[in-house]
């Protein structure tokens, strides 16, 4: 494993250069040392790492010139990466102190790999954007976090402004049919339903509270399980009907939606979640098929990653430790369970459920593995553009796990507006690249 590092930008001043300044200074000649980030890896992880600025700053020393974080880690280990300034004048010197080093939970094979995989969907789909996030569901790590466009964090002022906008955490978006995994977790939890209790999805067509609810397909009566397994909106807004607005709500704040994840990057969006006095009528059964709320990309894998933890929500790990000059460890950062939100054996009956979707009777079926069972859940939302919903354009999401029954690694591909003349199905668009990333990097 290749963790990224965030090293400290500032270097040692040797005996002679101190003395060479000292002399300067005394014969009333001033210099300024300034010391310019580099990243060698490019574009590599631009949103995780973000970037830096020099500015001017006053202190007692006179006006000197410092680097600060602007954005990404720079930004929120910006304290720890800076160092201490030296300086010296006739009888008094400080001495300088480089800066400690950020060891991130990121791994450089694993982020190469889904950025050049998601180069490719960007080529085949041409999406306004498209992200992803590998998170390993025991710990919370987070292995990869892209965004394209992206941007080289050595060149931040030549990149458009969106590109610099870390999509993963800092922009909700109505998650569509991934979100089902909550209201049938939170169901089965309840006892309010079973995998194989058989719901009639009304042959493609319901009525609720005055408005009417379409399946894709014209589906009689489904059980539970195949509810997920074909991704059935009727049957879910069924299910969340019989859940019940309280129920429902508790469920969806329990898997950590509308609150922040705790992700130490600068941004994040707690998405929107309104309370149940706000909900009108019909808003019990849109809730289950991930209308009426907003939710980040890293909201959606971080509840994903928690069914597949045997029903434990970790907050997401992101920095793993912090080390001074000579390597030693001035900080760890441990694991951090949020909470257990659904009890492990209600885990493994939806980790069964989810494992269908990616059979040949699933959405999913294009994320199957060859070597490796795979679980995971299709997502298509209609946009909702200028006061209603779209039917050209849509967020096209798969998010998965494997394997499945001792699940490492857990991926979310989310396509923003892919070309629909190519595809806008979540089991179409994303799908595949989620292969392409979970095989790929099984292998490394």
């Amino acid at each position: 494993m290749a963790n990224l590092r965030l090293e400290s930008g500032g270097g040692r001043l040797t005996a002679r250069d101190r003395r060479a300044q000292r002399l300067l200074r005394e014969r009333g000649v001033f210099g300024e040392d300034a010391y310019l980030r580099q990243y060698p890896g490019g574009s590599l992880a631009a949103h995780v790492l973000g970037y830096v600025a020099v500015q001017d700053e006053a202190t007692e020393q006179g006006q000197v010139c410092v680097t600060r974080g602007l954005n990404g880690v720079e930004l929120s280990m910006n304290e720890a990466l800076k160092g201490v300034r030296g300086w010296s004048r006739p009888g008094e010197e400080v001495a300088p102190h480089p800066g400690q080093t950020v060891v991130l939970t990121v791994d450089a094979g694993v982020q190469a790999i889904v950025e050049s995989e998601l180069e490719k969907a960007m080529r085949e789909h041409a999406p306004a954007s498209i992200t992803c996030l590998v998170v390993r569901p025991s710990t919370g790590d987070i292995l990869a976090l892209a965004n394209l466009p992206t941007y080289d964090p050595n060149h931040p002022a030549a990149a458009p402004l969106a590109a610099l906008r870390n999509r993963a955490l800092c922009d909700p978006t109505e998650p569509g049919s991934t979100f089902k995994i909550v209201v049938i977790s939170g169901a089965l939890e309840d006892q309010a339903v079973s995998l194989q209790e058989p719901f009639f999805c009304e042959n493609g067509s319901f009525s609720f509270a005055g408005t009417s609810l379409r399946d894709h397909k014209r589906f009689g009566t489904l059980t539970v399980e195949q509810i997920l397994t074909k991704s059935s909106n009727i049957g879910a807004a069924k299910v969340g009907i019989r859940l019940g607005p309280d129920r429902l709500y508790y469920w969806i704040t329990r898997f950590g939606f509308g609150a922040y994840t705790g992700v130490p990057l600068a941004g994040e969006s707690r998405g929107f979640l309104r309370p149940v006095k706000s909900w009108q009528k019909v808003s019990v059964s849109r809730l289950p098929m991930g209308h009426e709320l907003l939710v980040t990309p890293l909201q959606m894998v971080m509840a994903m990653a928690a069914v597949a933890n045997d029903g434990r929500l970790m907050r997401p790990r992101l920095i793993d430790r912090v080390v001074d000059e000579e390597g030693r460890v001035i900080r760890q950062f441990d694991p951090e369970p949020v909470r257990p939100v659904i009890a492990p054996a209600t885990a493994r009956q939806l980790v069964a459920a989810l494992k269908t979707v990616v059979s040949p009777e699933g959405t999913g079926v294009k994320a199957r593995l060859e070597y490796y069972t795979a679980a995971g859940k299709t997502g298509t939302a209609e946009k909702f553009v200028n006061g209603t919903y779209d039917s050209h354009r849509y967020f096209s999401s798969f998010i998965g796990f494997f394997p499945a029954d001792r699940p490492a690694l857990c991926v979310s591909v989310v396509l923003d507006d892919p070309d629909p003349r190519k595809g806008y199905y979540g089991g179409d668009v994303a799908a595949p690249v989620f292969k392409a990333i979970a095989e790929r990097t099984a292998n490394y």
